[in-house]
């Protein structure tokens, strides 16, 4: 289980600008977010806040990372339709999701399913989980994880 404190888990993901993996983004500190699906409104609100934060990320020399099983041209019609302006990797196997323990069991009107649990890691340039946030709420979410790193 990934947790404060301990190295994350290395990745490979296809993103609209080509591949990254972990070591992509040595030296610099990482925001990595879970979430569950394109264009759903708590994940567009989530990605609207990251979209609105960037400046005050890019100050700080941080870069964002959002992740879900949605396909590279779903990642892109979202992208596009909100103007984001950061990555979205597709993990559609899950492999990612399951290494940061995120790929959970989900209930939805008394139907068991696996699904992406709203989480966001906070890995300094050595790739170093210095936070997590597990089960997010999106209001609000996005001034914790600047918090975080403003104390980096």
């Amino acid at each position: 289980m990934v947790r404060e404190g301990s190295k994350a888990p290395d990745f490979e993901l296809e993103t609209q600008q080509g591949t990254v993996t972990l070591k992509s983004f040595a030296g610099a500190p990482l925001v990595l977010y879970f979430y569950p699906k394109d264009d759903t409104s708590g994940c567009t609100q989530e990605a609207c806040d990251f979209r609105d934060a960037m400046p005050d990320f890019e100050k700080l020399g941080v870069k964002v990372l959002g992740v879900s099983p949605d396909s590279l041209a779903s990642h892109e019609k979202f992208a596009k339709k909100h103007g984001l302006n950061f990555l979205l990797a597709s993990d559609p196997d899950h492999k990612a999701a399951e290494s940061y323990g995120v790929w959970v069991e989900k209930s939805m009107y008394g139907k068991k399913y696996m699904g992406i649990e709203r989480s966001t890691f906070v890995l300094d340039g050595k790739g170093v989980v210095r936070a997590e946030f597990r089960k997010v709420k999106v209001p609000g979410h996005v001034q914790e994880v600047k918090e975080v790193l403003a104390n980096l």
